[in-house]
């Protein structure tokens, strides 16, 4: 077969971007703006991705937050409404990527109802994207094509003896297809998972009427709440000072500092009747949670281990315990989905449902021309590291940035495959500093002795990322102050004895490791 043939060949500068969520909308801001010409395919007749709630690929729940503060679930060039909460809701979010979307010149660009059934290599040609809008098929050839279709689409289901003959009143559902808690109310319900939204989940069934709720975990994580003292947790958990620190403390000194942090805010899983979780916090895991641990000490959540088997509706424990429930809902995750993708394509990138082997989640060295956005597994807000990561690419592409050797993308592709069957979630602040230095946009705070404490210890704001490099902004300087304040996070530049302590040690660590 032929696969060129009736292909629509598109310009050189034109560039496919599958999918018009937050990854795809900055991925096509920045190309745009660089000399491209962004299409965007969206198979949901509107833009949003997840926060796009008529979209069959949104796991948005009625009613749901964002887990991450205003100031950090934005891009660096258009701030929420005023008015706005603290943490948005999905109407809040969605009608933000409109405004966002609007301003940016992209609706001229979009391509929506528009399905992509098939993306494969033309050899030495480009690439193939066969895309359907309703009953019309249409196959084009682009030199480039960004992936940016989310991480967070295919619901991952445990293996559990009995799972599939669940005998409850209401059934088994994912959390990704959660419908809110009235359809709950006054039944058992048992919640399988530790993530933020199992915890979030959880809160909202005890607060709403259920009669009974059972959260059961493999393993008890850490609990950040959402707020510290009025300040969000992501102004304060995830900053240039912690990036710092990661590349040169080891990590058990990380580890411990981590800890301290939570354990000194929020206290500890046990002290409120929860399970004790690991002494180590990175073997024990972090998530988040505003009401989850006080309501364990209430009484309205029951916290177990996880579950070893069911019989109809009774459900076993690993301690051998039996619950009877009316409802399982499942909190355990999503399995990493590209179906579009070509076989070929999908053997060179690793792709076996958890994993993808890309340097520096970006790029392949065999596969010249493809990007990807967003497809890593991260703690803390996306926005940021989305905009850091398009803007990367875009740069890569343009020729502003160098593009990374052969030699350093198969480097990156081995330590990629090395940290198979590990922990692959990575802190927001060490991938938003990954992105920015390889973009040349990580500020030096030497440079900006008026912001020195807001760009160490304040918050990884979007606008902080636009002070030096591409795309430089002359207002970013008075923005990133403002972000810094907000909350009463960072009120001047003089550091804390706290602070002044934390920077003589990163010093001194950065002199050792140097030496």
């Amino acid at each position: 077969m032929n696969t060129s043939e009736g292909l629509d060949r598109l310009p050189q500068n034109a560039v496919a971007i599958i999918g018009a969520g937050p990854a795809g909308l900055v991925a096509a801001n920045y190309l745009k703006r660089h000399g491209f010409d962004p299409v965007i395919f969206e198979a949901s007749n509107s833009i949003g991705g997840q926060w796009n709630t008529s979209s069959p690929l949104s796991g948005v729940w009625p009613g749901m937050r964002t887990n991450t503060s205003r100031v950090l679930t934005a891009f660096s060039d258009l701030d929420h409404a005023p008015g706005t909460s603290v943490y948005p809701s999905h109407a809040d979010m969605l009608v933000y990527l409109h405004r966002y979307a609007d301003t940016s010149g992209l609706s001229a660009h979009l391509r929506l109802s528009t399905l992509v059934e098939v993306l494969e290599r033309l050899p030495d040609s480009g690439w193939i994207v066969r895309s359907r809008n309703g009953g019309a098929l249409r196959s084009e050839l682009f030199q480039r094509v960004v992936v940016a279709t989310g991480r967070f689409t295919a619901p991952a289901v445990p293996e559990i003896a009995g799972l599939a003959g669940f005998a409850g009143a209401l059934g088994l559902t994912h959390s990704f297809n959660y419908p809110g808690a009235a359809a709950f109310r006054d039944k058992r319900v048992l919640v399988a998972g530790c993530s933020i939204s199992a915890l979030e989940i959880a809160s909202e069934l005890a607060t709403s009427g259920a009669r009974k709720v059972i959260v059961a975990s493999r393993r008890q994580r850490y609990v950040l709440q959402k707020l510290l003292a009025g300040v969000p947790a992501d102004h304060v958990a995830f900053t240039r000072f912690a990036a710092r620190a990661g590349e040169v403390f080891p990590p058990e000194a990380l580890a411990a500092g981590l800890k301290n942090l939570v354990v000194g805010h929020c206290g500890s899983p046990e002290q409120f009747g929860a399970p004790k979780p690991d002494d180590n916090i990175f073997v024990a895991g972090l998530t988040q949670s505003q009401s989850y641990l006080g309501l364990v000490a209430e009484g309205r959540i029951s916290a177990r281990p996880w579950v070893d088997s069911i019989d109809g509706n009774s459900v076993r424990f690993s301690d051998g315990d039996t619950e009877e429930v009316d409802a399982i809902l499942l909190g355990t995750g999503y399995s990493l989905a590209l179906p579009f993708v070509s076989r070929e394509i999908a053997e060179t990138l690793g792709l076996d449902g958890q994993h993808i082997d890309l340097y520096d989640h970006t790029f392949h060295p065999q596969l010249d021309g493809l990007g990807f956005v967003g497809l890593y597994p991260q703690v803390g807000p996306y926005f940021p590291v989305l905009e850091l990561q398009a803007r990367w690419l875009s740069y890569v592409w343009a020729g502003l940035s160098p593009a990374p050797s052969t030699a350093q993308m198969d480097t990156g592709l081995s330590a990629a495959k090395a940290r198979r069957g590990g922990p692959q979630e990575m802190p927001m602040h060490a991938m938003a500093r990954l992105f920015a230095r390889h973009a040349g946009v990580e500020p030096d705070p030497e440079n900006w002795p008026e912001l020195g404490r807001a760009l160490l210890f304040g918050p990884l704001s979007p606008a902080s990322f636009r002070l030096e490099g591409a795309d430089r902004l002359p207002e970013a300087a008075a923005r990133t102050l403002v972000a810094a304040e907000a909350f009463g996070a960072v009120t001047s530049n003089v550091p804390t004895p706290q602070e002044a302590a934390q920077l003589a040690a990163l010093r001194a660590a950065a002199d050792a490791k140097a030496a």
